[in-house]
């Protein structure tokens, strides 16, 4: 009588460990599982048990969720035939969630796939065997909720008592033995951007500046506005260790000052909308609007302060970005450029080419008006200017100007004749005293 043929059963092994701690060993937990798997297969060989060639190693990944990218490729292998039994050293070690182990195990019985705890011996096939399994698991995820409390409490108890619970520290401070020390570079850093906010009062405003000036984050990536405003409202800079939303003495030394905390706070405190008009009013950029780059781009108005002076730039939209412009100005001064610009507009205002051409457009409105009186109105514009507030210096600006362009060989500016007529109908306004309002409205 002929025996019939042993059925080939193909074992793949799937190892685990939480925690990344001594994986880069040269045997790890993940090995010392996969070897005692691979001996408990090899005892099987009469039974036709051989081991499937790939790995399914999750390591530093926890036994609470599915979502791991070992047991993702493993699913995917047995949903595709090619896995009759899966072998493991412990149940917890494919899940410590009894919700999670059913999920698998439905997978399991669809596909026709046995599952083995190499350290738990039961048969899933009978009643006993389930009620085992189950056992089995509830231990496992009561074992990790417990772990999970522990090492929430002990966190909590920590902080109290200001100690550092790890992670990536925050700029400004180093790691050492397991404390936050102060990083002297990075540190001044952190005060300066404190000290410029107080100037500033935007943060969007200081961000840009910042990213001009090439100042980075702590694994230098451009400091961007989330950046800044949660390294504004970051409590370890004044010495408080905090652990959801309750701030604690901390064990390391502060950076900034109570003092400078509390003025900076309390911009913070306002709207944004209140800052941005603030900012604005400090920082007029005569320019804004029709300034633009080689690229077409527009440039932006940013500004910094640096030892109680307010320094003003035009930058181009790339660098904003974190991009460097080839072929571009990077920025330019803006007191520098606007006057450059003021002056070339006060020229244009002096040919006789643009007397001509204002004269012949003021000329519809008015048949009266001559020549010599619209000379003497565009002549009359040089006094005149410095007696202008910002915003009214930007409208007259905003009539003449259609597009300034800067390129690395020099500025080009695009006129607006049209804009003449209504300059010349407003200079004759001012030297009545009427010059008109930023909203266009006549002041009395």
């Amino acid at each position: 009588m002929t025996k019939s043929p042993i059925r080939k059963h193909r074992c793949a092994v799937y190892t685990r460990k939480s925690s990344e701690e001594g994986l880069d060993m040269a045997f790890n937990s993940l090995d010392a599982q996969r070897e005692a798997c691979e001996a408990y297969i090899a005892s099987q060989k009469p039974e036709g048990w051989v081991l499937h060639e790939g790995r399914y190693d999750d390591g530093g990944v926890s036994g609470g969720t599915l979502d791991r990218p070992a047991l993702k490729t493993l699913i995917a292998e047995i949903e595709a035939g090619r896995i009759d039994v899966v072998v493991v050293y412990k149940i917890d070690r494919l899940s410590r969630s009894l919700m999670d182990f059913s999920k698998l195990v439905d997978i399991f019985d669809r596909q026709g796939v046995t599952f083995v705890s190499v350290t738990q011996s039961f048969n899933t096939t009978t009643s006993m065997g389930r009620l085992t399994l189950n056992i089995l698991l509830s231990f496992a995820q009561f074992e990790r909720e417990v772990i999970g409390e522990r090492i929430r409490d002990k966190v909590a108890a920590s902080r109290k008592k200001g100690m550092w619970m790890g992670g990536n520290p925050p700029l400004g401070y180093d790691v050492r033995e397991r404390k936050l020390v102060i990083n002297n570079q990075e540190a001044a850093t952190v005060r300066m951007i404190f000290e410029r906010f107080l100037g500033v009062g935007s943060a969007t405003v200081l961000a840009r500046t910042l990213a001009t000036e090439g100042v980075t984050m702590k694994r230098g990536k451009p400091i961007n506005k989330g950046y800044l405003y949660k390294l504004l409202n970051n409590q370890v800079y004044i010495g408080m260790a905090v652990h959801k939303g309750t701030a604690y003495p901390g064990e390391h030394e502060a950076i900034i000052g109570r003092d400078l905390w509390d003025k900076v706070h309390a911009i913070i405190k306002e709207s944004p909308r209140t800052r941005a008009n603030h900012t604005r009013a400090r920082t007029p950029a005569l320019l804004k609007g029709f300034i633009f780059g080689a690229d077409g781009r527009a440039m932006t108005p940013v500004h910094t302060r640096k030892g109680g002076r307010l320094y003003r730039y035009y930058v181009a939209a790339k660098l904003l970005k974190g991009e460097t412009p080839t072929g571009v100005v990077r920025r330019v001064p803006a007191a520098e450029i606007e006057a450059a610009v003021i002056d070339h507009v006060r020229g244009l205002l002096r040919t006789p080419e643009v007397i001509v051409a204002t004269w012949r457009a003021a000329r519809d409105q008015d048949d009266g008006l001559s020549e010599a009186e619209v000379r003497a109105a565009l002549q009359s514009l040089d006094p005149l200017w410095d007696e202008l507030f910002p915003a009214e210096q930007a409208r007259v600006l905003r009539l003449l100007i259609e597009r300034v362009e800067v390129r690395p060989e020099g500025l080009d500016l695009r006129f607006r004749i049209d804009g003449l007529q209504s300059l010349v109908a407003d200079i004759a306004a001012a030297q009545d005293g009427r010059w008109p309002a930023p909203n266009g409205k006549r002041a009395a």
